[in-house]
């Protein structure tokens, strides 16, 4: 970030021990479940945070590019962990996704049950493909698991123990009303890529490694009653005022975004209960990373929650941008006040230690920027000209040959030229003779600056004001970094969001050190300006 940042002495008495190990393992277990894999580490990574915040994740991609197989790696992070994996078609029925009908409680009890033991409601994880084309009544039934994670079995309703929940499809849903409850439910959005690297793309296809195996260490798989643990525990996670006032800021861009005549057509629409949802996978997060509170580098996480199509990706990420830039963490330094008094330091220095007098030279007179013209003294070289850039090379102590112009470019003599002894003076041998001629000059004033020393009382006045702005702003860059706020201690090692939007986060403090830094520059060009010269 160019900008050291320490962490706080409060920072590191929140991180407890155990909040440690559970990063750590976190870690562990992301990197374990992304082995094998290539290009891939962003979906585990969000694919495994939605899990753990109790939310769904849609793939958007082409055939082939690995989204079954993110879902079956996803499972292996669980200690009891059970899938359930279905490839939809208009023709599937909700017996091949929720399980076929009793038949022996229909005939002895007349109760409609279905067995759902090793179907989705009985499982951990669950990867349904091409999702937009399962019917009505399979999507019906998936609204509630989505959302409150309860089946309508017969006439009761079924808490499922669904961690998490992976759709995806190779297409957008069709732009149809009877989509969009769906469409809403699956709060992260991700878009999937051939791989691009050619080394990642060679390695991939020449990898005999199996990559369906569960090679995971029992010791980091999840249980149940860690997980129920966990849950409690990001409930708790502090949602502080930066991070409120960066979503509030966010809803009124949206709302101006929505507002504009070339947007009406393709609106952002985020509705209430999905901001809600937002807010529990920043705590995640947070949680996850070891933290008792969201930090503004959760934020970054928004981008994935809020685009309805792809094409909306860029410029939601300009908003959330500017959104965490406005609200960044920063400090209250006056830089106003202390701009205002090196400006009247420099001013004063300069006023009483440099003399401006103007100086009246002889300088040469260029023609249409390319030659310089013999004066009309001589006869002989009566309207001669010379190249600039050949008079700069001729030299004073030996001949070289040179050309001379008329005033209609035309070369008219090749004869050896040096520079005179005096200013803008120029001999030439001409027949065993050498004669000399002036350059065409004209009169030009220039201002100069002579340094005057200043009296010790003068001296003494400014060292003093002198160490007493510098004593300030050694002091607020001290303060930037042991008083800084504790959210920066851990920005670039946030497991879920890339190192390089903590520059963003950092920018408003990042400004301020560097308006500081300047101004202590400025302080020292004025101190050389007024000291003694040896």
């Amino acid at each position: 970030m160019g900008v050291k940042l320490v962490m706080s002495s409060r920072r590191i008495c929140m991180e407890t021990k155990t909040q440690l190990s559970t990063r750590s393992r976190v870690q562990q277990l992301i990197g374990a479940l992304s082995e094998g894999l290539y290009e891939r580490e962003e979906a585990i990574q969000l694919a495994f945070l939605a899990a753990i915040a109790g939310e769904s994740i849609f793939l958007l991609g082409p055939p082939g590019v690995g989204k079954s197989l993110i879902a079956r790696r996803l499972k292996y992070a669980f200690a009891d962990g059970v899938s359930f994996e279905y490839l939809m078609s208009k023709f599937s029925t909700p017996d091949e996704i929720f399980g076929p009908i009793s038949i022996k409680k229909l005939k002895e009890q007349d109760k409609y049950e279905r067995l759902t033991d090793r179907y989705l409601p009985g499982a951990n994880v669950v990867f349904l493909d091409e999702i937009w084309k399962a019917g009505p009544a399979i999507q019906n039934a998936l609204l509630t698991i989505l959302n409150e994670r309860i089946y309508r079995n017969g006439d009761e309703d079924m808490q499922v123990n669904i961690r998490g929940i992976i759709t995806a499809s190779n297409e957008l849903p069709p732009r149809n009303k009877s989509l969009e409850p769906i469409w809403d439910r699956f709060l992260i959005r991700l878009e999937l890529g051939t791989i691009k690297g050619m080394k990642n793309l060679l390695q991939m296809i020449t990898d005999t490694r199996d990559v369906y195996e569960d090679k995971i260490d029992p010791g980091l798989k999840l249980k149940e009653k860690e997980l129920d643990e966990w849950s409690e525990a990001i409930d708790n996670v502090e949602v502080p005022a930066e991070v409120l006032n960066t979503l509030q800021l966010l809803m009124v861009k949206i709302e101006e975004h929505n507002a504009k005549p070339n947007h009406a057509d393709h609106p952002i629409r985020i509705y209430d209960r999905r901001w809600k949802k937002i807010v529990r996978l920043l705590r995640a997060s947070a949680f996850l990373n070891g933290r008792e509170r969201v930090d503004l580098m959760d934020c970054f996480l928004l981008p994935y929650c809020l685009w309805n199509s792809p094409d909306q990706r860029g410029y939601i990420l300009d908003m959330v941008t500017e959104a965490v830039r406005k609200h960044g963490y920063s400090m209250a330094v006056n830089l106003s006040a202390i701009r205002k008094e090196v400006a009247e330091l420099e001013a004063d220095v300069q006023k009483e230690t440099r003399v401006q007098h103007t100086v009246e030279e002889e300088l040469l007179t260029p023609i249409r920027d390319y030659y310089y013209e013999i004066e009309q003294s001589g006869n002989d070289f009566k309207g001669r000209f010379i190249t600039i850039d050949q008079y700069r090379q001729l030299g004073m102590e030996n001949f070289m040959v040179t050309n001379f112009y008329d005033g209609d470019d035309n070369l008219v003599n090749r004869i050896k030229a040096r520079k005179g002894t005096g200013e803008h003076i120029l001999e030439v041998n001409y027949n065993n003779e050498v004669k000399t001629f002036s350059l065409v000059t004209q009169k030009k004033e220039s201002a100069r600056t002579i340094r005057r020393e200043p009296h010790s009382l003068l001296v003494k006045f400014w060292d003093e004001q002198l160490e007493r702005l510098q004593s300030y702003i050694r002091q607020q860059l001290a303060r930037m970094d042991y008083e800084a706020p504790e959210e920066l201690g851990g920005l670039a090692d946030n497991l879920f969001v890339p190192e390089r939007y903590s520059r963003i986060v950092t920018a408003n403090l990042d400004e301020v050190r560097q308006a500081l830094k300047s101004l202590q520059l400025r302080l020292e060009k004025v101190h050389f300006a007024y000291a003694p010269q040896a």
